[in-house]
This record gives C-alpha cells, structure tokens and sequence, in this order.
C-alpha cells in the first residue's frame, strides 16, 4: 500500500512536470508570436474570451495564461478591461486537457506511444534549428504527462483488492448537499496543494472512472478546483502593481460566481449536463449508482461519466463566460474598489514601475515585462537632464545646489533601475528560453548599461558646474544661450532614442532618425568648440571658463553617443 501511494505521487509528479515542459516548449516555438498575439490585443471583450481561449488550448495550462496576462496587466500592455476578456478565454481553453483525458488517456493506453514519442522528441532536440528543439521538447513533455497518467490509472488501489478505500470514502457522500461542500473544498484544496487545476482535474477522473466516488461528488470537485486554480493569478500579482492585483481579483470574482449559481442550481446543472450525455449517445451519468470501469475495461458507463464530467468542466465556463461578459465594465468598476490606487505622496517616484526583481512571470512573457521597465527607464533618464538645463541656468548658489543634488540623485537612481532590471533578467536568462529570446536579453543589457552612462552624464555635468562655481566664474548670456540650444538637441535625441523603443525589437527597421539626431549634436559641437576657440585667440576670453564650457560640450555630445548606441541595439537584433 505505501508503494502504491508513493507510485501514485511519483506518477502525479511526472504528470506536472509533462504539463509543464509540455506548456514551456509551446510557449518557446510560440514566442514572439504569442507576445505580439497577446499584446496586439483590442478592447473588444469577445476577441479577448477567443485570445485566451486560443492560448490556453495550445499552451494547454490556464495558470501560464493567467500568470502571463497578469504580467502584462503589470507591463502595461494590455489594459485591465482587455484582461478580463482574455482569462474568461482562458478558464474555457482549460478544459481541453480534460477533453484529451476522457478522449485519449482512459479509452486507448496512449502510454504505448510514450516511449516511441519521446524517441521523436530526443531526436528533435538534437537539432540544429531552436523551433525543431522546441518543438521535441513539447512531444517529450506530451509523452511524460500521458506516461504519468498511465502510472497513475495503475498506482491507485482497486477497490475489489482495497474494499476499505470505498468504505472511508462512502462515509463522507451521506451528508446529501453537505457533501457537495465536503468535496467542494477537497477540490479547491487539493488545487492549491497542486498548483495545477489540470492535475486536479486528472486525479477527479481517474477518482470517477475507478469508481471511488459518485458522478456528483467529481462534479462537486471541479467546482472546487475552479476556485482553486484562482490561487495561482493571487500569487503572481502580489509582488506586482495595483493594475495586476485587480486582474487576479477579477479572475477569482468570475470563478466564484460561477460557482455560486452552479451550486445554486446543482440538482438542474447536473441534470442539464446528463441531457447532453444522452444526446451524445450514452446512458445519463447523474442517475448511475457505480460509474467505474469493469475488470480494468471501460464500459459506456464509465465513458459516460468521464465525459459527464470534461461536459460540465466546459459548461460551467462557458455558461460563466456568456453571462459575465457583458458584465465587465462592472467587474473592472468593482476590482478598482476592492483594489484602490495608491496616494501619490511625492511628484516623483522612481520605483520599478512594470516589474520587480523576485518576481518571475513566464519566461518567454517576461521580456515584455522588461522592456517595458526600460522605456520607463529612458523616461526617468530624460527627466534628469531638465535639470541638466536647470542647473547650467542657475545663478543663485542655494537653488544650485539644489539642482546639484537633484542629479546626484538620478545618477544614483539609474543604477538602481539598471541593477534591478538586470537581476530581472538575470532570472529569465535562467530559464529554459528559446534562442530570439537569449538574443533580446543580451541587447537589453546593451541598452540599460547605455541608459545608466546617461545619469553618469548628467553627475558629471553637476561637478563641472560645482568645480565653476566654486571658482568664481559665471557664463555669459552668449554661452548660456548656446548651451541650451545644445540641450534641446540632446533632448530631441531622447525623444527619438524613447519612439524606437517604443516601436521595440523586430519592428524598428531604421534608425535614420537617431543618426541624424546625433549627427546635429556633433555638428553643433564642433562649431561651439571652434567659435570657442576663435574667441579665447582674439577677445581674450577667461580660460578657465572656457575649459568648463567646453567640458559641459564635450559631456552633452557624450549624452548623444550613448542614445545612438541604444538604438542601434534595437536594430541589431531583429527579435
């Protein structure tokens, strides 16, 4: 007995782990097109219930569905309306892993094929090609989750050998509706133990078709697991922004409320979904005493029964899905009450916006997440060289320093913003991603080490000015003029550098806007060095005041080498 219940965990195990390198190969031959997919997302609610159940039936896991969106709530790339659509999609995608376990894993022994799959598999990922890797990758995680399956069928106890499993568990369906509840939370249980609502669902059928339990009893135990896969959304959005916080909470409004009214109309539900069955061809699962299979065989009983259940699994979201979708605008309108936005005690917070170092959605999704946190980034860094311009202006000493210290500051946040942001990356680097994706990180290394040389530029800027004023010397209006023109060349250059991120990896093609943006730094450059120069030959002009000016050119022009640098990191990987 303690063999067989350490075979059945061991198999349950090599269930998840086929359910996950499965989803994560899928999700790596996907890629790119499931992020564009994704984030091209409209705001028409219908398209995003078909998104979500789009994704969820390839990548066959609700909970990577439901992690990923709400990443992408905490990117900003999809709105909060748009993901509600989308995780509706995503709890009806779900049940196609029942359907491929009441169709494939109970009626035909695909466990033969397990082994000659993973032959295929092996041989995929010896290839050449990361797609054809990829690809092998999720044949070898298909052949262990049915593999497991098969383990499992086998390590449960028969209750002809262990009568004694079919006593213990009898003395807790005698309560009637208290039973319901009983297994209820056994499911929702049971889900969060698992973290895999299809594991639970797995384990349900196997439980039916072996007759340990009655059909309503399975039934009772989906509903569970429907409020238990919630958990997982709940745990990726509590390291993230308010916007993803309201995105799980809204995912666990639309499971419990589906479970309300189906435990509300139990009796009818059951008795609507035994109406199908019958329609399909087979006997009606609600009025069966013993639904299990016979000597090891399937009967139409048991067929009944598991699809009995895969039906209701179906329904009760779709059901859900058509009556909470024209709800959504009010569904949004609660999940902001519950959820409210945090005060803005300070103008400016330079906190991670999108992402947090601990926090690791799926790894092919995560690069969005990232680069998201970089264009906020370059903005934060833009913001640095206002007082750039602020500090060169000033002539007043205290309001100086003030500005002074208002670049120290940014100089010290962008290096927390570039650390962070690489621990986030370090941390998907970890993962098993595929190779566009390793191609991405390294150019975002590129880019943020760029972005933290700028706030290094806008300190030194600072010292060069602190070293004037300490000095004695004072710019004319003539230079002060110059320097400004100067300025807005270089911030023209950072609205360009900020437009090609946004326009991100694959999309931008050209970058003749960022080389003719530098081009005019360096041009303006040199004819300020060379009228500078000019001017300390005939008008006998302060040297040292001319050194600190043409340190401040010098450091300007720098700022515009590291944006082209930026840009044509963009451009050199193609995504």
């Amino acid at each position: 007995m303690v063999l067989q219940i350490l075979t059945l965990i061991g198999a349950l195990g090599m269930f998840l782990y086929g359910m996950n390198t499965m989803s994560s190969g899928l999700q790596k031959a996907a890629g790119e097109k499931l992020r564009s997919f994704l984030a091209a997302m409209t705001s028409n609610p219908f398209k995003g219930v078909l998104t979500g159940l789009g994704i969820t039936a390839i990548i066959q896991s609700s909970s990577a569905t439901t992690v990923m969106v709400v990443g992408f709530v905490n990117a900003g790339l999809l709105t909060l309306t748009q993901a509600v659509g989308v995780i509706m999609g995503a709890n009806i995608g779900t049940t196609v892993t029942a359907w491929l376990i009441s169709l494939l894993g109970f009626k035909m022994d695909i466990s033969v094929l397990s082994i000659p799959l993973m032959a295929v598999g092996f041989l995929c990922s010896m290839a050449k090609k990361s797609n054809t890797r990829n690809i092998g990758e999720f044949i070898i995680g298909f052949s262990l989750l049915f593999l497991g399956l098969s383990f499992m069928k086998e390590s449960v106890p028969d209750l002809e050998t262990h009568p004694e499993v079919l006593s213990f568990i009898s003395k807790w369906t005698g309560f009637g509706f208290g039973s319901v509840l009983i297994f209820l939370v056994f499911g929702t249980l049971l889900t969060l133990v698992l973290q895999s609502s299809s594991a639970t669902v797995a384990l349900t059928l196997i439980m039916l078709n072996m007759g340990w339990i009655p059909f309503e009893m399975a039934a009772a135990m989906v509903l569970g697991e429907n409020i238990g896969t919630t958990i997982t959304a709940n745990i990726a959005a509590a390291v993230g922004n308010v916007q993803a916080k309201r995105a799980a909470i809204a995912h666990t409004m639309f499971n419990m409320f589906g479970v309300i009214w189906a435990l509300a109309l139990f009796r009818p539900f059951l008795a609507f979904i035994g109406k199908i069955i019958t329609v399909l061809g087979y006997p009606d699962p609600t009025e069966m005493s013993f639904a299990g299979e016979i000597g090891g065989e399937q009967t139409m009983e048991s067929t009944a029964a598991l699809y009995g259940i895969s039906m209701l699994h179906t329904m009760f979201n779709l059901i859900n899905t058509c009556i909470l979708i024209w709800f959504i605008p009010w569904i949004v309108k609660t999940v902001k009450w519950i959820i409210k936005s945090p005060d803005k005690a300070e103008e400016e917070n330079f906190s991670l916006k999108y992402i947090n170092a601990g926090h690791l959605v799926t790894a092919e999704m995560a690069i969005e997440q990232a680069m998201k946190e970089i264009i906020h980034f370059s903005e934060i860094s833009r913001k640095g060289l206002g007082y750039v311009r602020l500090a060169i202006d000033e002539q007043d000493p205290d309001k100086f320093e003030e500005y002074r210290q208002k670049l120290v500051k940014y100089e010290e946040i962008s290096d927390r913003i570039e650390y962070e942001i690489a621990s986030f990356m370090n941390s998907v680097s970890r993962e098993d991603i595929s190779e566009g994706t390793k191609s991405q990180i390294r150019s975002m290394y590129k880019i943020i080490s760029e972005l933290e040389s700028l706030g290094d530029s806008g300190e030194a800027i600072s010292r060069i000015l602190s070293r004037k004023n300490a000095h004695g010397k004072a710019f004319d209006k003539e230079e002060l003029t110059k320097l400004n023109r100067l300025v807005e060349m270089v911030d023209k250059a950072y609205e360009v550098m900020i437009n090609n991120l946004n326009i991100g990896f694959g999309n931008l093609k050209d970058i003749s806007n960022a080389y003719d943006a530098e081009q005019n730094i360096n041009e303006m450059r040199n004819n300020l060095r060379e009228e500078e120069i000019v001017n300390l030959e005939h008008d006998g002009k302060n040297y040292q005041t001319s050194v600190y000016y043409m340190d401040l050119i010098s450091e300007l022009e720098t700022m515009g080498d590291f944006m082209i640098n930026v840009s044509q990191a963009l451009v050199k990987n193609k995504g």
